[in-house]
């Protein structure tokens, strides 16, 4: 009966497990034509939003462009089955790619691939070890200042394609600086086609906003057939202005004539091979290792899956309509992304937000979106490569621009101003250091200079000082620290205590510790000196409010002379019990008083006494020693 009954907790156990690790086993449940036709919609339509952009974001990384449809199609099957979020669409981002084209530069396209490998396993790591709450410690103002130094990284490296210039550089300022320099090298053909793509792609995402009814009237069906409309050319615009300029390109070499713009060149054509990922490569003739590959990534491994999985979340929270996000299972979802994502040849990948966007503006019902999306961009890969060779390069540089310039959040500088102007400088220097010595240490700066605000107060929390009174009129001094008592505050809560005290005109002090919700060992011995301070002085050291934790900690090191009271009643009563005992000793003091000046007076009697004996002597001898010298 026993071994029949662990085997059904078991069993009910490992079905509750695998339903909530594999979500499809729910929703699926319940799937029907209407959200079939819906998921197919929406599907086409990210799938059109994201084969340009895939094709951008792969040159933006360093890569041939098939690499990034390579990278849009894994991510969406998988996500189907793992994850949480109906709106939420896995694929190359502008982000991904950025920090990407930092490990590929001067390397070759394995160091991508390992790096989405490693990428997933750290993930994996994390989701296993419930460290997601490392997320936590990159706040709002470092993810502000970070998203928008690497939109202005992002808009600085596609000049090169809007101007038609030939240059590799490597960050931000080195962009700038060969700019410039070849400043006089522009293509002006690809420098119009760009600009007026930029401008085409500006108005086309105001189309899409765009009703012919007013706010408070419904639509008529014309009216609802023509917002529709613009609606679709508004989100499918990126596929439009490549496939307008691609087939421009076309017609123009179809004529014989050669093509006036750089082009993106051959694609390779079919589905990239299922294999491993490389564990070693070959560079410059050379074998390096597996080691050597990991050491030369350096940081990316740890801050591109943690960026990854901040993006992913972030966008799984503002889709969520109130609901609860299962941080872990998206973690464990975008890790399977990345590693099943590596055997197809990927580069690190993470949700979209504007295909997100796009998702769901489209109406989709449910992750099974991802489906339609993926057969597109695998039918694109099958067919119509080809036609991918006659993409202009400024087209692809207007669409990633047209993308990230949104991301730039200046507008939250204001509000952060007004509220907390603290968190500019961890804004402002994030921003900074990302674009000076590139986004990885820039994050960590920011993320570093966030710890110290947070410590700061541990190190010197506020104190508070005021003088209470009972309610039999005695007054007393009320200290009141503003943060838990650990080893870096002890000092100078201890010389704040003490020279309140000092200057208390002998009032007894009561150390209010409703805000003190911790303690350690190096705090108990400091109150224990504190304490044996106003021991010595004779002034009376009560504390109140304070917590059980917090007592058995003191009392760990302190004896008897620990005072503390749970109740104001009882407060009043030990100030009380403590005047009185002030005032008897007072007559013993009055008589003590007068006794010492007793005895003080004497005493300057005869040291008065003692001087004139031994001014007079000392006159004496001076006399006689004149008389011998005579």
């Amino acid at each position: 009966m026993k071994m029949k009954s662990f085997s059904k907790m078991a069993t009910a156990f490992l079905k509750k497990t695998v339903a909530q690790r594999v979500p499809i086993l729910q929703w699926g449940r319940s799937y029907d034509s209407r959200k079939l036709v819906c998921d197919t919609i929406a599907g086409i339509t990210v799938g059109l939003t994201v084969m340009p952009q895939a094709l951008a974001y792969a040159t933006l990384a360093g890569l041939e462009p098939q690499y990034g449809l390579y990278s849009a199609f894994v991510g969406c099957f998988v996500y189907v089955i793992f994850g949480t979020c109906k709106d939420i669409t896995i694929g190359p981002t502008a982000l991904m790619s950025l920090m990407t084209y930092q490990q590929v530069m001067g390397r070759n396209t394995d160091y991508a691939i390992l790096l989405c490998f490693l990428s997933g396993v750290v993930q994996i790591l994390m989701a296993i070890l419930h460290l997601g709450v490392l997320i936590d410690f990159i706040s709002i103002p470092v993810t502000v200042g970070f998203t928008s130094a690497t939109s202005v990284i992002i808009a600085a490296s596609q000049l090169k394609s809007l101007l038609g210039l030939q240059i590799s550089s490597s960050g931000f300022l080195d962009t700038i600086q060969k700019v410039v320099q070849n400043i006089n090298k522009t293509r002006y053909t690809d420098c119009m086609l760009g600009i007026l793509c930029i401008l085409v792609l500006m108005m086309l995402r105001k189309l899409k906003n765009v009703k012919l009814n007013a706010k408070d009237e419904k639509p008529t069906a014309r009216q609802k057939h023509w917002n529709t409309i613009f609606w679709l050319i508004g989100t499918s615009r990126n596929a439009l202005v490549v496939m307008i300029c691609s087939a421009m390109v076309y017609f123009y070499e179809a004529s014989g004539l050669t093509s006036p713009f750089l082009l993106t060149g051959t694609v390779r054509p079919g589905l990239p091979s299922f294999q491993l990922p490389p564990f070693h490569t070959v560079l410059n003739n050379q074998t390096v290792p597996f080691t050597e590959m990991v050491s030369e990534l350096g940081t990316s491994v740890i801050l591109v899956p943690v960026i990854a999985v901040l993006g992913n979340v972030a966008i799984a929270k503002a889709f969520a309509s109130g609901a609860i996000i299962d941080a872990s299972q998206e973690l464990f979802t975008l890790s399977m992304c990345n590693v099943i994502g590596s055997f197809f040849s990927s580069m690190p990948i993470t949700g979209s937000f504007s295909r997100s966007a796009v998702n769901h503006a489209s109406g989709v019902q449910t992750p099974a979106g991802g489906i339609f999306t993926s057969i597109l961009v695998l039918l694109a890969l099958g067919f119509l490569t080809p036609c991918f060779a006659y993409i202009p390069k400024a087209s692809l540089g207007a669409v990633i621009i047209s993308a990230v310039i949104f991301m730039i959040e200046y507008e939250v500088v204001k509000p952060m101003w007004r509220s907390s102007k603290k968190d500019l400088v961890s804004t402002f220097a994030t921003f900074f250091f990302c674009l000076l010595i590139g986004v990885e240490y820039g994050i960590l700066v920011g993320v570093a200079i966030n710890i110290v605000f947070l410590l700061y107060p541990s190190v010197r929390p506020t104190v508070f000082v005021e003088t209470a009174t009972t309610s039999s009129g005695l007054e007393y001094l009320m200290i009141t620290p503003g943060n838990s008592l650990y080893f870096p505050a002890v000092d100078f809560i201890k010389t704040s205590v003490g020279k309140a005290g000092v200057s208390s005109n002998h009032l007894p002090v009561v150390i209010d510790c409703r805000f003190i919700l911790g303690a350690d060992f190096t705090a108990a011995k400091g109150i224990s000196a504190l304490i044996d301070e106003f021991s010595i002085r004779k002034q009376p050291l009560y504390f109140f409010n304070t917590r059980e934790d917090v007592v058995s900690v003191f009392q760990g090191v302190l004896d008897e002379d620990f005072k503390y009271f749970k109740t104001i009643e009882q407060l009043e009563i030990a100030l009380k019990d403590n005047e009185f005992d002030d005032s008897n000793n007072e007559t013993g003091k009055l008589l003590y008083d007068s006794e010492a000046e007793y005895c003080t007076n004497m005493w300057r009697k005869s040291s008065a006494e003692l001087r004139e004996i031994c001014n007079g002597e000392g006159n004496n001898l001076n006399h006689r020693l004149n008389t011998q010298q005579r």
